[in-house]
């Protein structure tokens, strides 16, 4: 695999590169890897979005099924 070397990376950038490779449970080498996945290739679709989407559908559907519709819909047909 190709690999490439970047110079003077401003303290910011590395900064902020460190905390989110540490956020994501990953090397800095890692995160660099994703975050120019996600600029070269921005239809692939990130884990971050992924939840992000996800925990917008549990709100929305929160609530509308009470333990007893859920419990009857298992249920159903078993008897």
């Amino acid at each position: 695999m190709p690999s490439i070397t970047v110079k003077n990376i401003p303290d910011s950038i590395y900064n902020k590169l460190k905390i989110q490779a540490e956020m994501q449970h990953r090397s800095m080498n890692s995160e660099i890897i994703a975050c120019l996945e996600r600029y070269v290739d921005p239809n692939r679709v990130s884990s971050d979005e992924v939840l992000y989407k996800a925990r917008q559908m549990r709100e929305k559907v929160k609530g509308s099924l009470s333990s007893e519709e859920i419990d009857n819909a298992i249920n159903s047909g078993r008897e």
